[in-house]
């Protein structure tokens, strides 16, 4: 029996997304098939540059096999909107149903992304309706999700709802037990220094914690713990995820802790999403010295699935 394919949009033709994709081939076996979407020519020459050598077939919707390597091409004629066109294409096949499995490679968001959208996750989010989605940065040990994601400091407390903290506690709950089999324990953080404010309002004592006891009688959530110290290796272990109010606050702490292995998994789409945890890094391009730990990590996930 056929597995659902992975599809994989490698992203921004200047980063070491091949370089990772390829030494991940070389190191790991897997049943999937794998089809890439870009252009050929990008493609060959980035396999002559690492002497890749597993054999890529021309994509035939009609005949995929296990363990087999394919390939979409995708003209490269206007640069402007190549990898729109590449994304394009990989949401058209989710979209009929060929599969649920999808990685993109990194993607420079300035560049890239029209300006309405905040980052990839949105920006997919949006492509599929989904109004209700959340970020999770995925270790087996431990794994985190920011309440909003890719948001200017200076905007974050002003998009702190009980509503968003409610929706993201569930989004990323619904997940564990539906594909990994077990009920989270969940750590969430408060929004100011220690939970507390000089202010008149307080968002942690008349927001999130609120939020955290409605939840309580269903979900396995507990908080709001001060960011400075719920990532201490005392307090850390007596969770699966710890969910913080923006960006930086956990995500910083998860990279210091597990560096590449991690991987962002986009939660509440009708497939599963999946990017390694780090960005196009120009400056490693050829050198032959990027770790490909989450990349493996992301391909090993689809693959059980």
């Amino acid at each position: 029996m056929n597995s659902k394919p992975i599809l994989i949009v490698p992203g921004e033709p200047k980063s070491t997304f091949f370089e990772i994709l390829f030494k991940s081939l070389k190191l790991i076996k897997i049943k999937s098939p794998l089809i890439i979407i870009c252009n050929k020519k990008l493609l060959y020459k980035e396999i002559r540059r690492f002497n890749f050598r597993k054999k890529i077939e021309k994509f035939d919707q009609k005949i995929i096999k296990n363990k087999k390597i394919y390939l979409i091409n995708i003209s490269n004629n206007s640069p402007q909107t190549y990898i729109q066109k590449c994304f394009d294409y990989a949401f058209s096949l989710l979209k009929i149903g060929l599969t649920n499995k999808f990685i993109n490679g990194p993607i420079n968001k300035t560049k890239t992304l029209k300006k309405k959208y905040l980052g990839i996750t949105e920006y997919i989010s949006h492509s599929f309706d989904q109004k209700k989605f959340a970020m999770l940065i995925y270790n087996q040990k431990l794994s985190v999700c920011p309440i909003t994601t890719h948001l200017p400091v200076s905007q974050i407390s002003k998009k702190i709802n009980r509503k968003l903290i409610r929706e993201k506690i569930i989004i990323v709950n619904d997940f564990y037990k539906k594909f990994l089999g077990i009920k989270p324990k969940i750590a969430v953080t408060g929004l100011n220094p220690h939970c507390e404010s000089v202010l008149n309002f307080n968002e942690d004592e008349e927001i999130i914690l609120p939020t955290i006891k409605s939840l309580k009688k269903k979900i396995n959530v507990q908080g709001p713990f001060p960011a400075d110290t719920i990532f201490l290796s005392n307090n850390r272990k007596k969770f699966d995820v710890i969910v913080g109010m923006y960006h930086d606050q956990v995500l910083g702490p998860i990279k210091t802790l597990f560096e590449y292995n991690a991987i962002n998994i986009t939660l509440g789409l009708p497939f599963l999403r999946i990017t390694p945890d780090h960005g196009p890094n120009e400056k490693m391009i050829g050198k032959n010295k990027s770790n490909p730990i989450s990349l493996i990590k992301a391909i090993k996930f689809l693959d059980k699935r």
